[in-house]
C-alpha cells in the first residue's frame, strides 16, 4: 500500500532491521552514506550487494533470498526500471517468511510497476524520498 502520510512513515522508521538493495562501496555514494547513517542511528543494516564481500564491517549478501533472518524494511538503491524484479523479490520473501513487509525507494527511483506489484501484495511502499 503506498505510504504517504507523515505518520506511516514515522511506522516505517520504528522498524529495526534494514536489507539494503543495491548498497554501495564507495563512500560520497548515496547507495554508501544513507546506509551508513542508519548504521550509525543503531539501524541493523543488512548489505545486499552480490559485487561486495562487506559494507560497513557487516557481511554482504548476493541476493536478499540470502539474507538469513527477519528483515523488515527493504530499501532499495537501484534503477527505477529495476525496481519491478527487486519489489518481486520482495514479495517473493515476503510471501515464504511473513516478513519483509515494508520497502523504500529512495529519492530518484520510482515506477509503476513496482508499486502495483507491492500494492497487490499488501507492502507498505515508499517510492522517491
Amino acid at each position: 500500500m503506498p505510504v504517504t502520510s507523515e505518520a506511516e512513515l514515522r511506522e516505517i522508521l520504528e522498524l529495526d532491521r534494514v536489507a539494503v538493495v543495491g548498497c554501495s562501496t564507495t563512500p560520497g555514494k548515496d547507495a554508501h552514506e544513507i546506509p551508513n547513517y542508519l548504521v550509525e542511528q543503531g539501524y541493523d543494516v543488512v548489505p545486499v550487494n552480490p559485487f561486495a564481500d562487506e559494507i560497513f564491517g557487516r557481511e554482504c549478501y548476493d541476493s536478499l533470498a540470502d539474507v538469513p533472518g527477519a528483515v523488515d524494511i527493504v530499501d532499495v538503491f537501484r534503477p527505477s526500471e529495476e525496481t519491478p524484479a527487486v519489489v518481486e523479490s520482495v514479495v517473493d520473501r515476503h510471501e515464504a517468511h511473513g516478513d519483509a513487509g515494508a520497502v523504500w525507494l529512495q529519492l530518484g527511483i520510482a515506477n509503476d510497476e513496482a508499486t502495483a506489484l507491492a500494492d497487490a501484495a499488501g507492502l507498505d511502499f515508499v517510492q522517491d524520498r
